[in-house]
Formats: C-alpha cells, structure tokens, sequence
C-alpha cells in the first residue's frame, strides 16, 4: 500500500509539473498574458528540484523498508534527470532541431 501512495503521489506531483504548469502558465485572458515563458520555466524548474529533495526526505525520515526506499530513489532519479534535461534545454546545450529537421523532410517527401 505504500509503494501505491508512493507511486501514486509522484505521478500526480510528475503529471502537474509537466502538464499542469504549461497549461496554467500559457492561459491568456483575452489579449492578457497571464504568465511569462520564463516564469514558467523557473517554475517547473523548482518543481522538479522540489519533488526530487521531497522523495530524498521520504527515503530518510519516513521510508523503512527496501523497496520502499528503492521506490523513492528511482523516483528522485526520474525527476533529476527530468530537471538535468529541462535545464539543458533552457541553457541551449540540448536541441532537438535535428527532430524538426527530419520531420519537415518527412512531410516533405511523404
């Protein structure tokens, strides 16, 4: 039951950060912009930073069996990862114009 918590409540924390934050931040009410592009991006920065330091306070305070604590840290893995990529992106270390490319020239010949 509580790797099912565990699970449960890193996917919903995953789902809001990924999905959630975009969406609320790119909310226009008639011609006003609710939120900037960087500010999102700070936000789902600190998200991801968050999430990752709240599985590493579970594995430590609160998580007493094995698999428990192996659960949190591939969690705390997977949003680590996920912070290390949106960083890169923000940072222009990490494109993916070659992915545009390709498929500009799918569509083009297909």
């Amino acid at each position: 039951m509580r790797r099912f918590l565990i699970h449960g409540v890193n996917f919903a924390l995953l789902s809001t950060i990924l999905i959630g934050i975009p969406i609320i931040a790119g909310t226009h009410w008639g011609n006003l912009e609710i939120s900037s592009t960087p500010v999102m991006r700070r936000l789902m920065l600190w998200g991801l930073a968050l999430a990752g330091a709240a599985n590493a306070v579970v594995i430590v305070v609160a998580a007493k069996e094995r698999r428990d604590r192996r659960a949190c840290w591939g969690w705390a893995l997977v949003f680590a990862g996920l912070l290390l990529v949106v960083w890169a992106v923000q940072r222009g270390y990490l494109n993916f114009n070659w992915l545009k490319q390709s498929l500009l020239w799918l569509q083009k010949h297909f």
